[in-house]
């Protein structure tokens, strides 16, 4: 199952494809900080989350059985899941949610936009095959710098709510990069699977938490919080995993995380358009920062 090698070159066609498959993730992941944003309002993070893993989960199974593909019952396999569900939905997902209640949905996006820059670092540490360029080099200062100035420097004066909801997004971001390392050994799986695996293992997880801490069945969810959580769930759960794997299988982890830096003007975007959010001259310096830091990151640079 484990797959090491680095991503083979492409026809143009197919490189196109993926080109294509890359922004539509970043367009799906984009709006996900808009769509929890209105869904937090009345739905609380963990349940919010709680319906989001469960509903593009049982989407893909319907795919899956529509499909004829079937999920896999070999316990390494499950167990994979599992660590993948940790890395990239139950954990991440849930700290951006919670976070989100005090932090603008642009500056979720642009934060967490930085997984490339943690993706090569974690491949740096781990020694997995790839380039060692000085772009990349560059891209990874590019990119903390981009933390500090959207982070600003009220973090140097003690830790508010709203500093803890950025690093929690960073932590998140962290997370995803971990996921998009382990995630490569799923490269010989219909994209479908891991996906749709990881989300029923982060959804039997979260379910019990949701029920003992924040007791669904007492809330009354607006109409506009139920639907961003369906918009959430379908466009940038089931759909956006499904794209976001077969990527990893075609174009590696640091290449399938190349949508970060198409994901940030896409979700700062909405979040001043949809909800009316503006940002500081900070972090629009800081998301110029991450920007350039994620370009250097993913189309490379001279050999170091």
């Amino acid at each position: 199952m484990t797959d090491t090698a680095a991503p083979r070159p492409q026809a143009p066609a197919a490189l196109a494809l993926n080109l294509v498959l890359l922004v539509l993730l970043a367009t799906l992941w984009g709006a996900s900080y808009s769509f929890i944003k209105v869904g937090i309002e009345t739905i609380p993070p963990i349940t919010l989350i709680t319906g989001r893993t469960l509903i593009a989960g049982a989407i893909l199974l319907a795919v899956m059985a529509l499909a004829g593909v079937r999920l896999p019952r070999d316990a390494e396999s499950w167990r994979s899941f599992a660590v993948q569900a940790c890395l990239n939905s139950v954990f991440p997902f849930t700290a951006i949610a919670w976070a989100e209640q005090t932090v603008d949905a642009a500056l979720a996006t642009i934060l967490n936009s930085t997984s490339p820059i943690f993706v090569f670092l974690l491949a740096l540490a781990m020694n997995l095959p790839g380039e060692r360029t000085w772009g990349k080099f560059l891209g990874v200062a590019f990119g903390f710098a981009g933390i500090v100035l959207v982070v600003g420097a009220d973090a140097l004066q003690g830790l508010s709510r709203e500093l803890v909801s950025q690093l929690a997004i960073v932590a998140a971001t962290v997370c995803y990069a971990g996921a998009a390392v382990f995630g490569r050994r799923f490269s010989g799986m219909n994209p479908m699977l891991p996906a749709a695996g990881s989300m029923i293992v982060g959804g039997a997880v979260l379910a019990p938490v949701s029920l003992i801490v924040e007791r669904p069945w007492t809330l009354t969810p607006s109409t506009d919080s139920l639907a961003a959580l369906l918009g959430l769930a379908v466009l940038s759960t089931a759909l956006a995993f499904v794209i976001y794997f077969r990527l990893l299988k075609s174009l590696g982890s640091l290449g399938a995380a190349a949508q970060a830096y198409l994901r940030v003007p896409i979700g700062v975007a909405l979040g001043a358009v949809v909800l009316g959010e503006s940002l500081p001259l900070t972090a629009w310096a800081g998301m110029a920062c991450v920007v350039a830091g994620v370009a250097a990151m993913t189309l490379g640079g001279r050999r170091g």
